[in-house]
């Protein structure tokens, strides 16, 4: 925010509130792509990975609710297989496959929680929430959801390893 130095009480007043005015309305129309979920050229490619055999197109259906139901501060789904399976209407063995599908092609990084739950958390540089285009809330990047678990961090490098 620029203010001039040389304005003086009421017109340095004005600008002040001018300038408020500006960043409210820049950040209310950035607002307006708030729900929407974000996916780079990497992550159509993803799609597209997944597409290419049976067991990819099965486990598109959770890669797909998951970037849905992304939490933009986190950049992660929180929840445990069951809820996931009740939700897709299959039965938690499925879901189970479709995880360790999806996290043998680093599309997802699984991070235990507490008990049964888990933070499902897709690569920031594929899908991301939020209303601009940061990548900023992702677990990945701000280590929200990340503990000092090495294998944890191993994976999560490996998922940044590959270029954007």
């Amino acid at each position: 925010m620029f203010v001039n130095p040389e304005l003086h009480g009421k017109k340095r007043q004005e600008q002040l509130d001018e300038n408020v005015r500006k960043a409210t309305r820049e950040h209310e129309e950035a607002k307006k792509n708030s729900r929407f979920t974000q996916v780079s050229p990497k992550g159509w490619e993803r799609v597209r990975e997944l597409l290419t055999d049976k067991q990819g197109v099965a486990a598109l259906r959770l890669y797909s609710f998951l970037a849905e139901h992304i939490d933009p501060s986190c950049g992660a789904v929180v929840a445990d297989q069951q809820f996931l399976a009740d939700k897709m209407g299959v039965n938690r063995s499925t879901i189970i496959r479709w995880l360790n599908y999806l996290e043998s092609k680093n599309a997802l990084v699984r991070i235990p929680v507490a008990g049964k739950v888990c933070a499902y958390a897709l690569d920031p540089h594929e899908v991301w929430k939020g209303y601009n285009t940061s990548k900023d809330y992702s677990a990945f990047v701000t280590k929200t959801l990340v503990n000092n678990d090495g294998d944890i961090k191993r994976r999560i490098m490996s998922m940044f390893s590959s270029n954007e």
